[in-house]
């Protein structure tokens, strides 16, 4: 017999304390963080140190990317601006990768990562608890060149948490390998 849990685990679904729209995009957003992290569960810090060839980025690397992408655009859409010079300096490294990263972001164990990601996210539900569907809908520069809607910036994070969730699976299956 299934538990309420997982009868729920594949449905995306409406949240009472959100508008509709937001609700369905946090259970997705919800759906894609529960997958990550039972990809990395159990994790040692060399498994999460662990770079192929020493090239491209550690499972640590990619986790603390996926909270540092919220966090951007936790700033760039609920406060409306560019992240100060004093922000950039906190998640820099975390945003942009490559080498600064992998000097910066090692030797941490899973819980570290962990809680990054799930303060990020309750800070994520305490903002969206504030505003309403249509907001979604407000256009906003997306870079120097494109504009995009909330929805699509949204959208943004989590796919780019899928995106690396792949990678993370990907490096772990070759961790078997070796």
């Amino acid at each position: 017999m299934m538990s309420g849990f997982e009868e729920q685990r594949y449905m995306i679904s409406e949240k009472p304390e959100y508008p509709p729209s937001i609700g369905r995009l946090l259970s997705m957003m919800e759906y894609t963080r529960m997958t990550t992290l039972e990809a990395v569960e159990g994790l040692s810090i060399e498994e999460l140190d662990f770079r192929l060839n020493e090239k491209g980025n550690s499972i640590g690397c990619l986790l603390y990317h996926i909270a540092r992408v919220e966090e951007i655009y936790q700033i760039l859409t609920f406060e409306e601006r560019e992240p100060s010079e004093d922000e950039w300096k906190k998640i820099g490294a975390g945003v942009r990768l490559g080498a600064d990263a992998h000097k910066e972001i090692k030797g941490f164990e899973l819980n570290f990562y962990k809680e990054k990601l799930i303060s990020t996210r309750q800070k994520t539900l305490e903002l969206f608890k504030h505003i309403e569907d249509g907001w979604l809908d407000e256009i906003s520069p997306l870079n120097t060149f494109d504009k995009a809607n909330y929805y699509f910036c949204w959208f943004h994070v989590f796919e780019d948490e899928l995106s690396h969730r792949g990678q993370i699976r990907l490096i772990r299956n070759h961790q078997k390998k070796d």
